[in-house]
């Protein structure tokens, strides 16, 4: 009898005892396949950094940064990781959407976005464009942004028609000379390139940035939904990724051991080679060391946010209010994650 009562004191106490804390879950979408740069997001998994924040966090791989803005306006997942411009364009002809994404963490503080031809095409400036025929994914943000790259550098757009097709055929046709430029990312087309055969020195790559485009790149961005929610996980998150973003860009040779374990079936030197060309050529540049990682500056996104209504012929203007919010961000110190 007393072991009895001894049981349901015992099971009444257990009653009693608040309910353990789970931890938040947290889908993330990714704007392309496990490669070189997916390895900042895969560091803070592979690590615990979010598992030490209390997130249970899912990273997906995507299919381009117009999917991952769809996917987290839709809720379908809660963050992601979005080209900018895709973003303005999305909230700017989507005004009434129920859940609209916000850029919480500006990732790609300069776009990575370049027009790359053979060194046989004559190309050399961007004078040298007018009257190519340029190749490129309708979606492909060098694409989209080309009349803005085509008014910083007084070129007409309609003399440089642009040929579209599927992304995997798009350094295929250069080399074969369907195309006689492409528009891509560095980190990506020159890459495609070199396995197609065809060497850096045989290549020239007008970087957007090189050229009067002050575009920025791929940012964090997360459902407003969510973020009115759960505010405390979206800074969690980005306190994660600061900490994962310190390691890789301080080891990157490490970093892609974390894709690995992701995929099994990734090259490991190109994914590394990819890397520290995203690092390079969009992360750890003059303007993010000069703006602060994963700030921006307001005078430059609202110079984007206008480039972008115009280029894209959007519904409304993009007001750059609507589309960013720094209120998540880590503190100075803890963004202070560049390589000295």
């Amino acid at each position: 009898m007393k072991q009895i009562k001894a049981t349901i004191s015992l099971a009444l106490c257990m009653l009693a005892l608040p309910a353990l804390a789970q931890d938040t879950k947290i889908k993330f979408q990714l704007d392309w396949r496990f490669e070189g740069p997916s390895a900042f997001f895969l560091v803070a998994k592979s690590k615990g950094y979010f598992a030490a924040e209390k997130l249970d966090v899912t990273i997906d791989a995507g299919s381009g940064s117009a999917n991952a803005v769809n996917r987290v306006a839709s809720g379908t997942y809660e963050m992601g990781f979005a080209d900018m411009a895709a973003l303005m364009e999305f909230t700017a002809n989507n005004p009434t959407a129920p859940s609209k994404p916000l850029a919480v963490m500006m990732v790609y503080n300069d776009t990575p976005a370049a027009i790359l031809a053979l060194k046989k095409s004559g190309i050399k400036t961007p004078a040298d464009l007018a009257g190519k025929k340029l190749g490129a994914p309708v979606f492909d943000a060098g694409r989209r942004a080309f009349p803005i790259f085509a008014k910083a550098n007084k070129l007409d757009p309609a003399k440089s028609p642009f040929t579209s097709m599927d992304p995997p055929l798009r350094e295929t046709m250069l080399v074969r000379g369907d195309v006689d430029a492409i528009t891509g990312f560095t980190f990506t087309s020159l890459l495609n390139l070199n396995a197609r055969g065809i060497k850096d020195e045989d290549v020239v790559m007008l970087q957007y940035p090189n050229y009067g485009v002050k575009l920025y790149g791929n940012a964090i961005i997360v459902s407003d939904a969510f973020a009115k929610q759960k505010p405390e996980a979206v800074k969690a998150f980005l306190r994660a990724f600061a900490k994962a973003a310190k390691d890789v860009m301080a080891n990157p040779e490490a970093a892609v051991k974390a894709i690995k374990e992701r995929d099994g079936l990734i090259d490991e030197k190109l994914e590394l080679r990819r890397l520290k060309m995203a690092i390079n050529d969009a992360v750890a540049t003059p303007n993010a060391r000069s703006e602060g990682f994963g700030q921006v500056s307001p005078s430059r996104l609202a110079l984007m946010a206008s480039q972008v209504s115009d280029a894209y012929g959007t519904k409304n203007r993009v007001d750059p209010k609507a589309v960013w919010d720094a209120a998540f961000l880590p503190s100075k110190a803890e963004l202070t994650v560049f390589p000295k």
